[in-house]
C-alpha cells in the first residue's frame, strides 16, 4: 500500500518540486503561461470532459450537492474557527473553503483512480470554481457583481460543455481530439506553475500557516465522512470526496488576497505551508480509500 501511494503521489510532487527548483534558480515569468492555462488549457480540459458522449451530468447530481456541502461547510467551519481564534474571517475563511482541487485535485484523481475519475473530478472542480469566482470574490469585496462570473473562461467552458452533453450533441471527433490535446497541457502546467508560484510565497505568519495547514484537511475530511453518511455514492466518487476533503488551500486564494488587499502575506503563509503539509495528509486520505 505504501509503495502504491508513493507511486501515485510522486509525479505530483516531482513536477511541483521541479517547478519550485526552476523558480528558485531561473525566476521565470509564468504570468503569460498561467493566463493561457486559465483562459485556454483548463477550459479545454473542462469542455472535453463534460462534452464527452460518455458523460451524463444527471449521474453526478448527488456528487454535485455533496461537493457543494463540503465547500460551504468548510467555509462555515473556517468562520467559526476564525472567530474563536481572533483571526480575520476574510483572511482565514477562503483558504479553508477553497482547496487545491485544480492544481492537485485533477491530476491526483487521474493518477489514483484512472481516466474514468476525470469526469467526476471535473464536476467537483466545477462546483468549487463557480463558488470561488462568485462568492469567494464577493466575500473579499462586496462591490463585486456575482452574476458576471459567467465571463470567466472556465465557467464558459463549463456551461458550453454541459449544454453539449445535455443536448446529446456529438462533437466532430477531430475537433474533440484537438480539444483534448489542449486540455492535456493543463495538468502538468498546473503542477509546474504551482511549484514556481510557491517560490513567491513568504512565511509571514508561521503559527497561522500551521493552523490553517492542519485545519483545512482535518475539517475537510471530517465533513467528507459526514456527507458520505447522507449520500449513497458509488465507490469511486466516495473515494474522491474523501481525497477532495484532504486537499490543501488553493493557490488562487493568495492571488485573490493580493488582488483585494486582504492580508496577502498571511494568506500566502497558509497556502505555502498547507501545500507542503499535503505530503502528510494526502497519503493518509489515500490510505483510507484505496482498495
Amino acid at each position: 500500500m505504501l509503495i502504491r501511494i508513493v507511486s501515485i503521489l510522486f509525479p505530483l510532487f516531482a513536477l511541483t518540486a521541479l517547478g519550485y527548483f526552476v523558480g528558485r534558480r531561473m525566476r521565470p515569468d509564468l504570468s503569460h503561461a498561467n493566463k493561457l492555462n486559465m483562459d485556454v488549457f483548463i477550459p479545454a480540459l473542462i469542455f472535453a470532459a463534460l462534452a464527452n458522449k460518455e458523460f451524463r451530468i444527471a449521474e453526478f447530481g448527488s456528487l454535485t450537492v455533496a461537493t457543494l456541502l463540503l465547500v460551504v461547510g468548510s467555509g462555515a467551519a473556517g468562520y467559526v474557527l476564525a472567530r474563536l481564534s481572533g483571526i480575520a474571517p476574510k483572511s482565514f475563511v477562503p483558504p479553508l473553503m477553497f482547496n487545491n482541487c485544480g492544481n492537485l485535485g485533477l491530476p491526483l484523481a487521474v493518477l489514483a483512480f484512472g481516466d474514468a475519475a476525470l469526469a467526476p473530478a471535473v464536476v467537483m472542480f466545477m462546483v468549487s470554481n463557480l463558488l470561488h469566482f462568485s462568492f469567494g470574490a464577493w466575500l473579499l469585496d462586496h462591490r463585486i457583481k456575482v452574476w458576471t462570473v459567467w465571463r470567466v473562461p472556465s465557467v464558459l467552458a463549463t456551461l458550453a460543455g454541459l449544454a453539449v452533453g445535455i443536448a446529446g450533441i456529438e462533437v466532430w471527433p477531430p475537433l474533440m481530439l484537438a480539444t483534448k490535446m489542449l486540455g492535456d497541457i493543463a495538468i502538468p502546467l498546473m503542477l509546474f506553475a504551482l511549484g514556481v508560484r510557491l517560490t513567491d510565497s513568504r512565511i509571514a505568519s508561521l503559527g497561522l500557516g500551521l493552523y490553517a495547514a492542519v485545519a483545512r484537511p482535518v475539517v475537510g475530511m471530517l465533513l467528507a465522512f459526514a456527507v458520505l453518511q447522507v449520500f449513497d455514492l458509488p465507490a469511486q466518487e466516495r473515494a474522491l470526496v474523501v481525497v477532495f476533503g484532504a486537499l490543501p488551500p488553493a493557490v488562487l486564494n493568495y492571488i485573490f488576497a493580493e488582488r483585494y488587499h486582504q492580508e496577502p502575506e498571511a494568506v500566502a503563509s497558509m497556502v505555502l505551508i498547507g501545500n507542503v503539509a499535503a505530503v502528510v495528509f494526502l497519503p493518509i486520505a489515500l490510505a483510507m480509500v484505496l482498495p
